[in-house]
């Protein structure tokens, strides 16, 4: 059986989970810009960053899967987003479904992680979408703030860290 830990990682929180993910499965660990035929593996472990909506590199590997059946398939998004809320795994979610098929997304046991972020290292791009995003957020009633704006607000221009390794466990246990 041939085992794969993928990741999609722009600043380096959802590499840190795949790399400790894999040392403790002994499954490698390659980002998904480097995997050739995702078909080869019987069991797939996708750790990506959560981006604009969506979870980075995720769509541009499933969508080469042919097909699930005989294969395990985690998903673990990687965000700042409070995921013991419901409403922000909701939200998640959702956008996990519009990047992938129906059958990827049926067959795939999905969990997630909270992340972290850096405001001095991103680049221009990224720098100039959180600061239109959190000057739009600011501008929001407050019932209409929900958990994941409140979490970019109070993080907006801060270096923070909610890495824990110890919610790696359910996923190790999946595989």
């Amino acid at each position: 059986m041939t085992s794969v830990v993928i990741y999609g990682s722009q600043y380096g929180t959802a590499r840190q989970y795949a790399e400790e993910l894999a040392r403790r499965t002994g499954i490698e660990a390659r980002p998904y810009d480097a995997v050739g035929d995702i078909n080869q593996y019987d069991t797939i472990a996708y750790v990506g960053a959560l981006y604009a909506g969506g979870v980075l590199g995720m769509k541009k590997t499933f969508v080469r899967l042919s097909s699930c059946t005989g294969k395990a398939i985690v998903i673990a998004t990687v965000g700042l987003a409070d995921p013991t809320e419901s409403e922000n795994v909701e939200s998640i979610e959702g956008n996990m479904r519009r990047q992938l098929s129906g059958e990827v997304f049926a067959a795939a046991r999905i969990f997630h992680l909270r992340g972290g972020i850096d405001y001095s290292k991103l680049g221009f791009k990224h720098k100039t979408m959180m600061r239109l995003l959190c000057n739009k957020a600011k501008n929001l009633p407050e019932e209409k703030k929900n958990a994941e704006v409140r979490a970019m607000l109070e993080t907006y221009g801060k270096q923070v860290s909610f890495v824990d390794f110890g919610t790696l466990e359910p996923l190790i246990a999946a595989l």
